[in-house]
């Protein structure tokens, strides 16, 4: 069971699903860059809340459920503003004694840098995170042809100018093929659909994002919070990675106090896919450990992992 809540971040009501649970543990959890709290969360929540967890996954503002204008605009100040108000209002909910944060892709890259604020976060997984905006940016380049990205760049110019008028964003696919204009036209983004939405359950979700929200998604680099995480951190790496790349992330889970690093076979979304129980049951073991307040004994407690 489930029930829609809201909080304030920033004076705009962020809309999220509640799913109570029984262990004194809560989940805050998003989607992807662009991707909204359903096609993005639903299948990870309710494993979550199967376990006994509290699970608070929510919508940024300007996406979704939640208000906000210009609609499909991605600040990333104001995103990380969104996710310190649902840590905030989860910590806040009945029952709820330690507070945990999840999500993947570039908001995957936010948890480093969440986890390395006084938050009172208890635990930590980044899911097929893009840590490094720069090195992934160069990356996915390859996949784009000449045009598309000559296109992709004018409009992303074009749209920041429009802003300082107050115009409507131009908008970008959140993937596309090669010559398309798209925020990433790399073979794994093509999955997206397949991964999230495979029986069209989602029609509200709008797949698109403001071109004006291309460029700091590019030079976002979270990696440098790395040696600041404050809890345990689970990195869960996809090998294949094209989207959001694993060698930055596997730097990153090096340099992090505390971390455990699962490496999958496959591609982006791989732990939506072939992957998923592989990703899933060990999130959950993660979980267990840090989060639901149950003892453990010394050699239960685990190091970091490679498996695949």
């Amino acid at each position: 069971m489930r029930e829609k809540v809201s909080f304030s971040s920033g004076g705009v009501a962020c809309a999220a699903w509640h799913y109570p649970g029984t262990n004194g543990g809560c989940v805050v959890m998003t989607g992807g860059f662009g991707v909204t709290k359903e096609p993005g969360t639903d299948r990870f929540a309710e494993r979550f809340n199967a376990a006994g967890f509290s699970v608070l996954a929510f919508d940024h503002r300007c996406f979704g459920e939640s208000g906000g204008e210009p609609r499909q605009v991605a600040r990333i100040a104001d995103q990380l503003d969104d996710w310190r108000a649902a840590i905030a209002y989860a910590a806040a909910l009945p029952d709820v004694e330690r507070v945990a944060i999840w999500a993947f892709s570039l908001p995957g890259g936010y948890i480093l840098q969440l986890a390395s604020e006084e938050l009172g976060i208890s635990a930590a997984i980044a899911q097929s995170p893009n840590v490094d905006g720069p090195t992934v940016t160069r990356n996915a380049s390859r996949s784009q042809t000449p045009s598309a990205a000559l296109r992709l760049i004018g409009r992303s110019i074009l749209d920041n100018i429009g802003a300082l008028f107050g115009r409507s964003p131009r908008l970008v696919a959140l993937s596309g093929p090669p010559g398309t204009v798209a925020l990433l036209n790399t073979p794994d983004a093509l999955q997206t659909n397949e991964a999230l939405d495979p029986d069209g359950r989602y029609a509200d979700w709008q797949q698109a994002i403001a071109a004006r929200s291309v460029f700091p998604a590019a030079f976002y680099r979270p990696t440098k919070y790395a040696p600041q995480v404050r809890c345990p951190l689970l990195y869960v790496v996809c090998k294949d990675d094209q989207s959001a790349l694993a060698a930055p992330a596997i730097a990153a889970a090096e340099r992090t106090p505390a971390s455990e690093l699962l490496q999958v076979p496959g591609g982006h979304y791989a732990p939506f896919l072939a992957a998923h129980e592989q990703a899933v049951e060990a999130e959950l073991d993660f979980l267990t450990r840090h989060l639901s307040g149950k003892k453990q004994s010394p050699s239960a407690e685990k190091s970091p992992q490679t498996a695949g």
